[in-house]
């Protein structure tokens, strides 16, 4: 089958690509520790078992061009991440690189987690498959496709509650659209039973 943006030209192609956390970027845990220890501690951690996916700035730019110099539109294509870190080791390692011990000079406060922040990050959901490309750290997501009219009547009726602003609603909705979600750490967890 024939993806609809091939053999028109100058048209747009919209791909989609999903990795983890990149060192340096707005929202990096690094420079947060790196001023959390320059101020003497605490440095804070949302939970000691929790772990992310890294990679430097660079790495994600080239993916990203890689990704969209190959792809057709419509491909989701997911980067080879590597090992998930633990952010506790990292914390650690950080104030060791900084010459002081952890836990004695700089210590290593446990905060909780935040709504919706999982110990876990998922590229994929538990369905999903991935196909190789001839980039060894770049995989395309086989996604289940649900048939677009289905899936636009939802959308249309979700708009639709979205209008009377009750939160339950519209995320029952939601779920119902993206049955692999689940609430993590936060009110809507009681729908997911």
């Amino acid at each position: 089958m024939k993806n609809q943006n091939e053999n028109v030209e100058g048209a747009t192609k919209f791909i989609t690509t999903r990795f983890g956390n990149v060192l340096g970027s707005n929202g990096s845990v690094v420079p947060l520790f790196t001023k959390q220890i320059a101020e003497g501690g605490p440095v804070t951690i949302t939970h000691q078992d929790i772990i992310r996916y890294f990679m430097t700035i660079p790495e994600a730019c080239q993916l990203v061009l890689e990704a969209g110099a190959m792809g057709n539109g419509g491909e989701i294509y997911i980067f080879d991440m590597g090992k998930p870190v633990k952010i506790i080791d990292l914390a650690k390692k950080m104030i060791k690189l900084a010459g002081f011990i952890p836990d004695k000079e700089i210590k290593i406060k446990i905060v909780g987690l935040r709504p919706g922040e999982k110990l876990y990050e998922e590229l994929l959901n538990d369905t999903s498959k991935t196909l190789p490309t001839y980039h060894n750290k770049i995989m395309i997501a086989q996604e289940i496709q649900d048939e677009y009219e289905n899936l636009h009547t939802e959308i249309d009726e979700l708009i639709g509650i979205a209008d009377f602003y009750d939160n339950d609603d519209i995320v029952s909705k939601m779920k119902k659209i993206v049955p692999e979600f689940k609430s993590m750490n936060s009110a809507f967890e009681v729908l997911d039973k």
